[in-house]
């Protein structure tokens, strides 16, 4: 029986997404099946990686259908929140749809290298579930080259030059581009609430 399914997509945070689950009391099992969706309680796509090469094994594999159809709460990880979008200008193909946005390409400047990474605070709204009890000061771990721009079902977001998505939900889809995994204490919340989701 799969606990939480963590959907392969070739990333390379397995192992870290399975220890902060395992640090929640859950378990977290990696899947590439269709068929290993339906007895799952949460569903995890998690993001190191190229958008092309994700979509395609998700397609190979079924799994892109899967996740569209399915009803448990799903939560992307950083590339796992723009597949959940309708495109990516990181080789120019669609996504998964579930959400309308498109991921694109942040701008470097001499001041804010390309990829992001590192600490930052969000910016987010009071009714955002998987931000519930985080403290507004809070910073998150980011690593990322591509970001999806302000949509209706943003409840976080995050400035680096420009103003991004760094939290969306909509309907049984949540997105984080931080890597909660990797953001101790308060990264640890955003899991245990999306935990919390049925």
């Amino acid at each position: 029986m799969i606990d939480v399914a963590i959907v392969d997509t070739g990333g390379a945070n397995i192992a870290s997404v399975r220890y902060a689950l395992a640090r929640l009391g859950r378990s977290g099992t990696l899947v590439s099946n269709p068929e290993d969706l339906a007895g799952a309680s949460h569903i995890i796509l998690p993001g190191v990686g190229a958008a092309g090469e994700a979509m395609k094994r998700l397609h190979a594999s079924g799994m892109a259908d899967a996740l569209r159809n399915c009803g448990q709460p799903v939560l992307g990880i950083c590339l796992g929140l723009q597949l959940l979008c309708a495109r990516s200008e990181e080789d120019g193909l669609d996504c998964l749809g579930v959400v309308p946005g498109s991921a694109q390409k942040l701008q470097a400047t001499a001041r804010r290298p390309v990829p992001h990474m590192g600490w930052n605070t969000v910016d987010f709204s009071q009714k955002s579930r998987l931000l519930k009890g985080v403290p507004t000061a809070a910073r998150f771990y980011f690593v990322h080259s591509y970001a999806v721009p302000l949509m209706d079902c943003t409840t976080g977001s995050t400035d680096y030059g420009e103003t991004f998505s760094s939290v969306i939900e909509h309907r049984n889809f949540f997105g984080t581009q931080f890597h909660p995994e990797r953001s101790s204490t308060q990264g640890a919340t955003v899991l245990a609430n999306f935990m919390e989701l049925s």
